[in-house]
């Protein structure tokens, strides 16, 4: 049960990645994937890119597991994976540019991921 606890509040700590970039422009990862998910119907293809892909498909594998009777190890770490490469990303753009909104907004994420990895290497 705490993993699958552990894998919602992936899911959520996830959305919440905060961008910015130039030109005042500003969006949180939520309505990054509401736009994807509408340009999906219209242009499907200017939505196919790694850094699109495989977040969401990271999302949709912790959601699956959400619903497993015991959540797979290994979708789970294909999920935190998949989410990393994205917010990781975010968060070495934040230290670098020095913007705390962006590093602020991807540490939940890490500190969730890094208590689901502990997790699972301590019920093995």
């Amino acid at each position: 049960m705490k993993i699958k606890i552990l894998n919602f509040l992936l899911i959520i700590a996830s959305l919440f990645g905060y961008l910015e970039w130039s030109g005042k422009n500003q969006l949180f990862l939520f309505e990054a994937e509401a736009q994807i998910f509408s340009k999906l119907y219209t242009n499907p293809i200017s939505v196919i890119h790694p850094l699109t892909i495989l977040p969401i498909a990271g999302q949709i594998l912790l959601l699956i597991t959400l619903f497993q009777k015991t959540p797979s190890k290994t979708m789970t770490y294909i999920g935190i994976g998949s989410l990393g490469c994205l917010l990781g990303l975010m968060f070495l753009i934040g230290l670098m540019s020095l913007n705390f909104k962006i590093i602020i907004s991807t540490i939940p994420f890490i500190v969730v991921s890094v208590i689901a990895i502990r997790n699972y290497k301590k019920t093995k």
